[in-house]
């Protein structure tokens, strides 16, 4: 199974949810996905490092900032040098939402918006990369930006991560724009789908079978959002929901 050490400048490297009661939303995700868990010490009550085999894949957590206020799943992006790619964000037409901050010896997080609006985290790496596993059943496969304007928002993280961006066909529908690193997609960008489809970075956590995961979620509390659908050329199949308190996730099987 994959796991991970480092992470390339601007590759999606973690995942953390905002919730207002963690121990149903501990308890949903472990029903789902398979979760376990553990924190730090004294923070039990406030965050919880969910686990796959023993390996970290993602972070729940009560909410720490006032713009927090509607539980989330956020998306975090590696960088090398937090300050250095902080202090590229306002020239390059985006927002600094918190400046870069130390999370106990674990590594350094900034919160900033692209032009375009859409809020993202960064991540510089210290005793953790940030997920340790990805790829495989309960564990992160894929990032998206949802924007209103991709040429905008795509232009901004190459100023500030130095990332490339490809646009790729996608069976009879609209190009898809594939974030690059090192010449490898490891996420995408696109238009909303709907006049009401909310923008932003979005996640989708890999199961075995979508359909099944869905009715799972339904079982324990979640609302299915949308349909699941097949994506082009049999690359795989999707699932929207929205976790017991609101919180939207994509499945993704394939």
């Amino acid at each position: 199974m994959p796991r991970f050490e480092s992470y390339a400048q601007g590759t999606p490297c973690y995942v953390e949810l905002i919730t207002h009661d963690l121990a149903r939303a501990k308890e949903f995700y472990a029903g789902l996905f398979g979760w376990a868990y553990d924190a730090p010490p004294g923070h039990e009550d406030a965050y919880a490092s969910a686990r796959l085999a023993g390996d970290r894949v993602a972070g729940l957590s009560a909410p720490y900032a006032e713009d927090a206020k509607v539980p989330h799943w956020g998306v975090f992006l590696a960088v090398d040098d937090i300050d250095a790619a902080v202090a590229k964000v306002e020239p390059a037409g985006g927002t600094v939402l918190a400046a870069p901050s130390d999370v106990m010896t674990l590594g350094r997080m900034a919160t900033i918006a692209d032009p375009t609006g859409c809020r993202v985290h960064l991540w510089q790496a210290g005793d953790i990369p940030g997920a340790e596993r990805a790829t495989e059943p309960g564990a992160l496969i894929w990032n998206e930006l949802v924007t209103s304007d991709v040429r905008a928002a795509t232009a901004f993280y190459t100023a500030v991560l130095g990332v490339g961006w490809e646009e790729s066909e996608m069976g009879d529908g609209a190009p898809y724009t594939l974030l690059k690193v090192a010449d490898r997609p490891v996420g995408g960008a696109m238009t909303p789908m709907s006049p009401d489809q909310p923008t932003g970075w979005n996640l989708y956590f890999n199961v075995e079978d979508v359909d099944t995961a869905l009715a799972k979620a339904q079982e324990l509390g979640a609302t299915v959002v949308a349909p699941a659908m097949d994506l082009p050329d049999g690359m795989g199949r999707l699932g929207f929901l929205a976790d017991p308190e609101g919180a939207m996730l994509s499945l993704m099987a394939g």
